[in-house]
């Protein structure tokens, strides 16, 4: 924890209203500034209680208040840090450390997710029965989505028309296992788009949801690998179309104490900095969009996505309520803290319901399956889409 971090804050209290905790329960510690108060005292030599590590666990790093703060705090960093000091210095009950070794030890290895795809169907049938036997396991179950078939990507997918850039793609371990239909969307738009796309095999995870939790030896080997794989492949910009892997992948240079010798750009920051060049066909839908909070807090990308949105004909598009506060999904926090994970994701749900749109349009994984939960629980009956599917379906003159 860096102590000139933290002394950036002056108390004021902004980050108050935004943070998703602090809103559910209103305990001070429970705040952004509440707990860099708790950093601050762990710094002077207070040792990593467990009530302290509780706190900090219940953190969901969604960093709305990065984006409220006046004075600049870079909370991002410290709780990143924070985390590693956690899970250095704090025993946590043998359950826990079970639960933590699952998750861990599953979801960022593409090929091991692989295996759940038969099963996801009858776990979340059996939601219900395991979250008497632990809540974690109940929440990862009612949180398995309705899987699409796998599609095999090319090593390149080339430019329709003339080619006016080349890039990489990421595919994502969840995003590739459970949303492969996204990855296709998302390689055709960029090729409607003219460009050449490049997507390495090999890919292994960006080593996102190691770094958001404290996992800092995995995350490194996860990210070394991620860049070796890119430089490799000889691109210079890496397209990346889930918001939680390209807010860490912007940080590599942090993490890894070196720059990776190419540039990471969310999906919808690269089309609209590349400008549209192929024909949009009417889409006739209301859309509701939801600001993934890695990719509006963390990664500052809040208006190209709707530019891209509005500007396809006849689709309305439409802002829900409380657009800035999470929907508890926040990479593996839905898994490791599902109490308070259902209360956001119940909020958000209701907030998505009172657009009447009749489809929500999210760029993280992460939180289309936790909205999309919500709102199976909630009776609410709204697809839920990523970007590059509703522009997919624009380019192509399909149905959505």
């Amino acid at each position: 924890m860096d102590p000139k971090l933290i002394n950036d804050c002056v108390h004021c209290g902004f980050c108050l209203p935004t943070c998703p905790t602090y809103v559910l329960w209103g305990e001070e510690m429970d705040s952004p500034r509440g707990r860099i108060h708790l950093m601050s005292q762990h710094v002077e030599g207070t040792p990593m209680t467990p009530e302290m590590a509780g706190h900090f666990d219940a953190c969901l790093g969604c960093m709305a208040c990065v984006t409220a703060c006046p004075s600049g705090v870079q909370y991002d960093r410290l709780i990143e840090q924070t985390r590693v000091v956690v899970e250095r210095e704090h025993e946590r009950p043998p359950q826990e450390r079970a639960v933590r070794g699952i998750v861990f030890s599953l979801f960022p290895y593409p090929r091991r997710l692989r295996l759940l795809r038969p099963t996801l169907g009858p776990a979340r049938r059996m939601a219900p029965f395991l979250s008497r036997v632990n809540p974690s396991l109940g929440a990862m179950a009612g949180l398995a989505p309705r899987v699409a078939r796998r599609q095999r990507l090319p090593r390149v997918v080339r430019a329709r028309g003339e080619r006016r850039a080349v890039v990489g793609m990421l595919l994502g371990c969840v995003q590739r296992e459970f949303f492969p239909q996204v990855n296709a969307a998302t390689a055709r738009v960029l090729s409607m788009e003219g460009c050449d796309v490049v997507i390495p095999p090999g890919q292994g995870c960006c080593g996102a949801l190691s770094v958001h939790s404290g996992q800092e030896a995995q995350a490194k080997r996860l990210a070394r690998r991620t860049v070796r794989t890119f430089e490799k492949a000889g691109v210079d910009t890496v397209v990346v179309n889930a918001a939680g892997c390209g807010s860490s992948m912007k940080e590599y240079a942090t993490l890894l104490g070196y720059d990776p010798g190419f540039r990471v750009m969310d999906l919808s920051e690269f089309l609209a900095e590349l400008g549209p060049v192929a024909p949009r066909h009417p889409l006739p839908r209301t859309v509701a969009y939801h600001d993934a909070c890695h990719l509006a807090h963390a990664q500052g990308v809040r208006s190209q996505p709707r530019q891209l949105l509005s500007d396809i004909p006849e689709l309305e598009l439409r802002e829900i309520p409380e657009s800035a506060i999470c929907c508890g999904s926040a990479g593996t926090y839905n898994l490791l803290q599902p109490e308070a994970a259902r209360d956001l994701g119940d909020r958000k749900a209701k907030a998505v319901e009172s657009t009447g749109a009749q489809l929500l349009v999210s760029a993280n994984p992460g939180c289309t399956m936790q909205i999309a939960a919500a709102m199976r629980r909630a009776g609410a009956d709204i697809r839920v889409a990523h970007t590059a599917e509703v522009l997919d379906a624009s380019l192509r003159g399909a149905a959505l």
